[in-house]
C-alpha cells in the first residue's frame, strides 16, 4: 500500500522522490498549517494519480516489475488546495526557502494520469518555461499551448 486511503475530500499533498532532510522540511511546513502528506514510494509512478490520492473508483495498477522509470526531481502533488490557500502554500514554501519546482495542482484530467505521466508533463512544462525564461522557446507560444498539446496527447493515448 502506497498510503493511507483517506475517504474525504480534504487538502492532501503527494511527495515523490524526496531526500529524508527535504521529506522533513517539507511535511513540518505542511503540518503547521493542517495539510496531510503522504509520501510515495518509488515505485508508486505506476499508479494513477487518483488511486494515489485515495479517490473514490480508483484501482491499483497491475504492476509491470520490469517497468523502470527514472526521474531525479522531487514532486508535489496538491489536491484541493484552491486560490488563496494555493498562494498561501507557496508563500510558506518560499518563506522557507523550499523550492520544489515539479508542482502540480491537481485536475479532474491529471487524476486519470499516471503518476508518471505527470511527471513527464510536469519535466516538459518545466522546460518550455526554462527556455522561455531565457527567450530561447520557439514553440508553443504560450503555457495555454502546451497544455492543449497535453490534452490532445492524452485524448489520442485513451483511442489507442
Amino acid at each position: 500500500m502506497f498510503l493511507l486511503q483517506m475517504k474525504s475530500a480534504g487538502e492532501k499533498i503527494l511527495l515523490y522522490q524526496f531526500s529524508e532532510e527535504r521529506l522533513t522540511a517539507v511535511k513540518a511546513v505542511f503540518k503547521q498549517m493542517n495539510i496531510p502528506t503522504h509520501v510515495l514510494r518509488p515505485d508508486a509512478f505506476q499508479h494513477k494519480i487518483g488511486y494515489l490520492l485515495g479517490l473514490r473508483g480508483f484501482g491499483p495498477t497491475t504492476f509491470d516489475k520490469d517497468a523502470k522509470f527514472s526521474f531525479p526531481h522531487e514532486v508535489m502533488v496538491m489536491h484541493n488546495i484552491k486560490k488563496k490557500r494555493l498562494d498561501e502554500v507557496l508563500q510558506v514554501l518560499r518563506d522557507n526557502d523550499l523550492k520544489i519546482p515539479y508542482k502540480a495542482v491537481v485536475t479532474p484530467f491529471n487524476t486519470l494520469w499516471t503518476l508518471e505521466r505527470l511527471c513527464e508533463t510536469m519535466e516538459k512544462e518545466h522546460a518550455y518555461m526554462m527556455a522561455r525564461s531565457e527567450n530561447k522557446a520557439v514553440a508553443p507560444a504560450n503555457t495555454h499551448e502546451l497544455l492543449d498539446a497535453n490534452e490532445r496527447e492524452m485524448e489520442n493515448s485513451q483511442e489507442d
